[in-house]
């Protein structure tokens, strides 16, 4: 996933720059969709402009923390909304990174542009990963997903029936599984 979100988002950041920069804005669909090359040196909506470093920093800490995360990853769900998340971080990381005006200070390209009319942010793929893999790391979250792949749930525990790795599952709550008292 991640590799497809990357390599979607720079692709098609080459080919924005490549054919529109410097271009009148391109209507896709009239009043709803516009491609309009910016360079954003800030975070999202533009906030921060003058904090690019700090932006390249910390994007590549979330890089390394999702990678380091990813070593315990046991859920199909997980999987995706990391990839969604990872793809994003690094789409961006890349711009900061090689984009100019300088090393590790570049300016993210963005060229979507929705709903012209309501001044909504103009964004990129990236951000559409990142946004997207938020979204469902809060609903897999809220719904009890692990990334080791359990559920977490409210019923208590007594009663629950429990599954082991070996793939044994143990009705006595509280007793390892092959230790039961009754064999």
């Amino acid at each position: 996933m991640a590799a497809v979100v990357y390599a979607l988002d720079q692709v098609s950041k080459f080919l924005v720059v490549e054919f529109l920069e410097h271009e009148e804005p391109l209507t896709v669909v009239p009043g709803a969709l516009v491609l309009t090359v910016i360079r954003n040196a800030g975070a999202a909506f533009s906030i921060g402009t003058g904090m690019t470093i700090v932006f390249t920093v910390i994007a590549l800490a979330v890089v390394v923390a999702i990678v380091r995360t990813a070593r315990k990853l046991h859920s199909l769900p997980w999987a995706i909304t990391l990839g969604l998340l990872l793809g994003g971080a690094l789409g961006n990381l890349t711009d900061r990174i090689f984009r100019s005006p300088a090393p590790f200070q570049g300016h993210v390209v963005d060229f979507i542009q929705v709903f012209p009319v309501t001044r909504f942010p103009v964004f990129n793929l990236a951000d559409s990963g990142i946004v997207c893999g938020g979204v469902l790391a809060v609903f897999l979250a809220w719904r009890g997903h692990q990334i080791d792949g359990t559920r977490q749930t409210d019923e208590p525990v007594e009663g629950r029936e429990h599954t082991h790795a070996e793939g044994e599952t143990d009705t006595q709550a509280g007793e390892p599984a092959g230790e039961r008292a009754d064999g």
